[in-house]
């Protein structure tokens, strides 16, 4: 019986030891933002939650925003911005905290969200005549600034009349850029023909 009970004794003072997790040669970490954090490695970026869990594995399609802390994916009101290369221009998107897209990249340039908002450039197509020689559309294309809520809907333009764009990669080099700036939740600084300023409150 004494040996019996030394032995029941020995099993139950064994420490267990938990079981741990590494993510190694991390070549950056930012800071925690949203619930989350990005790291890169090797060129490409991923995110961890406060538990330092993977939720987000590494990819090449995330968009950086400049912080003072440095230039790294974030995401706001759930939603991080990736980008597409179709036939050489940068469309954006979105993407939730499942690595799911739930915006298509349909933009040529938005900002992070805020409130449920982010500014983004929408392009339209426009068919001016048809070509029955070649039997084509011959069409145009204007981008407006707009206001879009966190599934994509869009809930405002901006600027009524819009930018026109040629949307070959030997003529659209860079990413347009926004100039609309957001002052409060309802109130935003539109630019004009006149390259001066209009304010514009949205009433929800």
């Amino acid at each position: 019986m004494k040996k019996v009970a030394i032995l029941f004794l020995t099993l139950i003072t064994i420490p267990i030891f938990a079981v741990a997790q590494s993510i190694e040669d991390i070549d950056f970490i930012s800071p925690f933002h949203n619930g989350v954090a990005a790291i890169q490695k090797d060129g490409k970026w991923a995110f961890i939650n406060e538990e330092a869990n993977l939720i987000i594995d590494f990819r090449t399609d995330l968009v950086t925003t400049n912080t003072e802390n440095g230039n790294y994916p974030m995401f706001n009101d759930n939603r991080c911005p990736i980008v597409e290369i179709k036939s050489g221009i940068s469309y954006f998107g979105f993407i939730d905290k499942s690595g799911k897209t739930v915006i298509e990249p349909q933009f040529l340039n938005s900002t992070d969200f805020k409130n449920g908002t982010a500014i983004a450039l929408e392009v339209i197509k426009s068919v001016i005549t048809k070509n029955t020689a070649l039997g084509k559309d011959m069409v145009t294309f204007r981008y407006f600034e707009v206001l879009i809520d966190t599934n994509g809907k869009i809930t405002y333009y901006l600027n009524q009349d819009g930018i026109n764009v040629i949307l070959d990669k030997d003529f659209l080099r860079a990413v347009p850029q926004i100039t609309s700036r957001r002052i409060t939740e309802n109130i935003y600084a539109v630019k004009n023909k006149k390259n001066s300023w209009n304010i514009i409150t949205i009433k929800k």
